[in-house]
């Protein structure tokens, strides 16, 4: 039988190769002369003869295909040379260790930024020390902000208003203080929600009664509950980590940061395979340390219980109270009256007379730039943009369940996390041509890889619980354990989690469409209609707010609507139980012995 390390490791090799041969063919897949991109590239509009382009395919060496490009430049890896860029005729090696060293310290900064924000998110959790699914409006509301969004409001109001920080540049720790708040924030409200998903099926476990009985106290009992919770979190917070490095090209660009991303994406687009590869064997590299990295720390947080297969499985727990419910009814209604009060009204519509008009009775949201009715553009968009999501995000739901339960999947998923969404799109744009099937298709490419490594997760903590050694000891097959014993603690956190995306992807559709990628205009598109109207944000803000609020609004309601379901009623760490017609506890005697702790510490 070929052991898991083995599986995964040539997962990721495969991976690998796989990507790095897929770079080597985005010319020919685009179908676009590199030669004509690179002397674009390298000196703008010129006009450009057949005897340069025959040059330029020369001295790039492209006459021969894309596999003996591939295979030169593997060749000069093998050397420790990186190659020299297509465009600026620069090392290559040399720009991405300058761009990497920046990143990685950007993300470093971002990711205290998202320690902190999870913790806050959590924090009531933990002062409820409940089996009680919290309703996670805050931590869904911060998820749905868009991230270039949060930057150029940041720098509008901190830098050039107020002037306490850097609006540009990479100079001094106090230029990090912004973009890492306009990264780390909607990273730290991903990571808290899915914390706060776990939390509740921790304290639902039966040593928690158990130390309760114990005299435990309860803030040594929430240290436990968080030290059960983080093993279903941290897989993505190493993803974060790539991701925070790699996909922060819209931050690094409103800031002007030269990190790995945005030289990432600019190689992209002017086809500079050289940098570009080199740009992605880094951010492979970096997923993988993050990935060995987060597995080791999970092995010493699971404890001898993983190897012994004693964790406890998931237990269900109790929803939210009933005002969520209340509270979800309230803002559906409002978001779908301003959606059918928009499809009243005209989209295409322009009125170069009154282009960025304030709100009005004649325009109750204002206008854009080209003079076009907001509110007409958010109710039209409205169908367009999160039926796309919502498709895109069913799928990334089915791909990440297949493919996080199986044991091969880490490699393919640490590739998919550290691939940009935009390379992905020039790559599908190849097979599918421009269009929202093409932008739908290149963004659920590497949307599943998040909840892949979530089911792998939980998938692994489940397989490990007691319940399913003694399913086994019966002789149950492996299709009634995963059917009976593995999928029922794996669907509902993921699930959840995947509703929580539905806001990123559709953030995700958007910059593929504003780069021709996806959606054409004039059609109406939210993502659309916030990255249209970015530049004027400042004279014009209504036009950014109206698509930026009606995300939040769907982030609230997907938070309200996405509880737990319920189930044997909430256990406090004081022992109550909080479900409606479920017995209490009687008071017990406290005991001489020693507090119980959880099956991740020190069980056999």
């Amino acid at each position: 039988m070929i052991p898991t390390s083995l599986k995964v490791g040539a997962g990721r090799v495969a991976a690998v190769g796989g990507l790095l041969a897929l770079t080597a063919l985005l010319p020919w897949l685009t179908r676009t002369d590199p030669a004509l991109t690179v002397l674009h590239a390298r000196y703008g509009d010129a006009p450009t003869t057949p005897k340069q382009l025959a040059e330029v395919r020369d001295q790039l060496g492209l006459g021969d295909g894309p596999f003996t490009f591939l295979g030169q430049w593997l060749r000069g890896l093998a050397h420790g040379d990186l190659g020299t860029s297509w465009v600026t005729g620069a090392d290559v090696g040399a720009d991405v260790a300058a761009g990497f060293w920046v990143s990685v310290s950007l993300m470093a900064y971002a990711m205290v930024v998202a320690a902190l924000v999870a913790a806050a998110v959590c924090l009531p959790a933990l002062r409820r020390g409940r089996a009680e699914a919290p309703n996670g409006v805050v931590a869904g509301v911060l998820a749905a902000l868009p991230e270039f969004l949060l930057a150029s409001v940041l720098a509008t109001l901190f830098a050039v208003r107020l002037g306490w920080f850097p609006a540009q540049g990479w100079a001094s720790p106090a230029s990090a203080v912004l973009p890492a708040l306009a990264l780390g924030l909607p990273a730290g409200a991903v990571l808290g929600r899915l914390a706060q998903d776990a939390l509740p099926t921790a304290f639902a476990e039966p040593w928690v009664r158990t130390a309760r009985a114990n005299g435990m106290p309860r803030s040594r009992i929430a240290g436990h509950a968080v030290r059960r919770a983080l093993p279903a979190v941290l897989p993505q917070a190493g993803l974060t980590v790539v991701g925070l490095t790699g996909a922060a090209a819209a931050v690094e660009a409103v800031f002007a940061i030269p990190g790995l991303g945005g030289t990432a994406v600019a190689a992209a687009l002017d086809l500079d395979l050289p940098l570009l590869q080199g740009c992605l064997l880094t951010l492979l590299a970096l997923g993988v340390v993050a990935a060995v990295a987060v597995e080791l720390v999970r092995r010493r947080l699971l404890g001898p219980a993983l190897r012994a297969g004693v964790l406890p499985g998931a237990v269900p727990v109790r929803a939210g109270r009933r005002p969520a419910t209340y509270a979800a009814l309230v803002l559906g209604c409002a978001l779908l009256a301003v959606i059918v009060w928009g499809l009243t009204r005209d989209p295409l519509q322009v009125e170069l007379t009154a282009r960025l008009a304030p709100p009005s009775g004649a325009h109750p949201f204002g206008t854009d730039a080209l003079g076009r009715d907001v509110l007409a553009r958010l109710g039209h968009g409205a169908l367009r943009t999160l039926a796309t999501a919502a498709a895109v995000c069913a799928g990334c739901w089915a791909v990440g369940i297949a493919l996080g339960l199986t044991r091969w999947s880490k490699g393919p998923t640490e590739v998919a996390n550290a691939l940009p969404a935009i390379l992905a799109g020039l790559l599908v744009t190849g097979l599918f041509g421009a269009g929202r099937t093409g932008a739908a298709v290149a963004v659920a490419a590497v949307g599943w890889a998040p909840l892949a490594a979530h089911t792998a997760a939980l998938a692994e903590t489940e397989r490990a619980s007691g319940h399913v050694e003694a399913a086994v000891s019966v002789g149950a097959g492996r299709a009634h354990i995963l059917r009976r014993h593995v999928l029922p603690g794996v669907l509902g956190p993921v699930t959840r989690h995947a509703a929580l995306r539905l806001a990123p992807t559709t953030l995700a559709l958007a910059s593929l469409s504003f780069l021709g990628l996806g959606t054409q205009p004039p059609a109406p598109e939210w993502g659309r209609l916030l990255m249209e109207n970015l530049p004027y944000a400042e004279r014009a803000p209504w036009a950014v707010l109206a698509p930026a609020a009606a995300l939040a609004c769907v982030g609230a309601l997907v938070a309200l609507t996405s509880g737990a379901p319920k189930g044997r009623g909430a256990v406090s760490i004081s022992g109550s139980v909080a479900g409606r017609g479920e017995l209490r506890d009687q008071p017990r005697r406290r005991s001489s012995r020693p507090p119980t702790e959880p099956p991740t510490a020190n069980t056999p």
